[in-house]
């Protein structure tokens, strides 16, 4: 990395070009590209620091190891970059699902019976998906108070678990964000496809954060790599399922998922042993099981997020409520992994059976606090009262098509 002058009163300097990019989708940004063509720079131009330095004779000195360990800590600074690109997505799905809540109880259709219109947010297939969201946006944003901390306050000893935990999160919250963005605009149907309605570009800035500050996949790669010898495997389960621990218990549900973070961390192990001698060979070998292992480790950590919140509220109505929205949390995550966790005996034949029912019933519990939770996340009543969509339903609106106007 290296500073030098790119433009004087008159222009960019000889042997440099500035080309803007073109507009893209979603908020505009103006990155450009800046190319160098035989710009000669002196010595103290190099950015020096523990990661390398310049003597005048020309011999450098580092107390950082490799090329790429020079290089990784050189951009360090993106991390910071990271929690913001999490927060500003993070912040986009609270908003996007504060609207598609609001919309889903003011928007009316006809009913099972004739002359009878219910909301949007009566039926379950609706309000069921913007339920599961709205469970996935707490734990986002109660994973990134606690990443936030730990950025802030951490030390020397354990800045390579904190930057990697921020890269872990940043790639699991802007994912996330593109996925609640997404149902939030499919739940308002066509209205929502106009940018005045206040949903339509937040996926096309999730899309960006994805991308930005270290792609995710890159980031998740790297995470991966350094977790599969440069970690402790989760702890062994004490016992196999007896099928008497209930699917509705948070803590168990907790301890299924340390269950198949540890499988994939000894499957990635072992892939790395066998993909024979070349490096990226090896890699390749044991990039699926890495990969799988960053998953079930960051919705464990935003778990414990969300534990950590639970466990501070005093009022045992909201407690309860908070419960309920981290076990459903925690059965959304687990219920795609039934199959591996009734082989690792985590969990018994008639519990994964159980699964959908369990779903469906705290679901149902949970539908009636639909509206007060979005409401927590406290977007400005302002904001909300400027969507057209969000206006009193009209006599125009009033119909049961599905042709729907802005």
């Amino acid at each position: 990395m290296f500073l030098t002058p790119l433009s004087d009163r008159r222009g960019t300097l000889a042997g440099i070009t500035v080309t803007t990019l073109p507009e893209r989708i979603g908020g505009p940004v103006d990155h450009c590209v800046t190319s160098f063509d035989h710009v000669r720079l002196p010595r103290t131009a190099l950015i020096q620091g523990e990661h390398g330095r310049l003597a005048a004779d020309g011999t450098f000195t580092s107390a950082v190891g490799s090329p790429r360990k020079r290089f990784l800590h050189a951009i360090r600074r993106v991390t910071a970059g990271k929690l913001c690109m999490s927060a500003s997505t993070l912040g986009g799905s609270r908003a996007a699902l504060a609207i598609a809540v609001r919309y889903a109880g003011l928007r009316h259709i006809s009913g099972p019976v004739a002359g009878q219109r219910v909301p949007l947010a009566a039926h379950r297939s609706h309000h069921a998906r913007l339920l599961s969201c709205t469970a996935t946006a707490y734990a986002m944003t109660f994973l990134h108070r606690v990443v936030t901390e730990r950025f802030i306050s951490h030390t020397a000893t354990d800045a390579a678990t904190t930057e990697r935990l921020v890269a872990m999160a940043k790639g699991w919250i802007t994912w996330q964000a593109r996925d609640i963005t997404i149902e939030s605009r499919e739940r308002c149907g066509a209205r929502a496809l106009f940018p005045v309605n206040g949903l339509a570009e937040f996926t096309a800035n999730a899309d960006g954060a994805i991308t930005a500050e270290g792609d995710n996949l890159a980031v998740w790669c790297k995470a991966g790599a350094e977790m599969i010898f440069g970690q402790e495997a989760a702890a062994e389960p004490e016992a196999a399922a007896t099928g008497q621990e209930r699917l509705t218990d948070p803590v168990f549900l907790r301890r299924a998922l340390a269950v198949a973070e540890r499988h994939w961390h000894l499957a990635a192990r072992r892939d790395v042993r066998a993909g024979g001698r070349d490096p990226l060979g090896r890699w390749n070998h044991a990039s699926a099981a890495a990969l799988a292992l960053v998953e079930p480790y960051t919705v464990g950590q935003a778990a414990d997020a969300f534990a950590a919140a639970c466990a501070e509220v005093t009022d045992p109505a909201t407690r309860a409520v908070l419960d309920d929205l981290r076990t459903l949390f925690l059965l959304d995550r687990l219920a795609p992994l039934g199959g591996l966790l009734l082989t690792e005996g985590t969990l018994t034949a008639e519990q994964v059976r159980a699964l959908p029912d369990t779903l469906r019933d705290l679901t149902a519990r949970l539908a009636p606090q639909l509206a007060a939770l979005t409401e927590a996340f406290d977007v400005p009543e302002e904001h909300l009262a400027s969507l057209p969509m969000l206006a009193p339903e009209t006599s125009s609106t009033r119909d049961s098509s599905s042709a729907l106007t802005p």
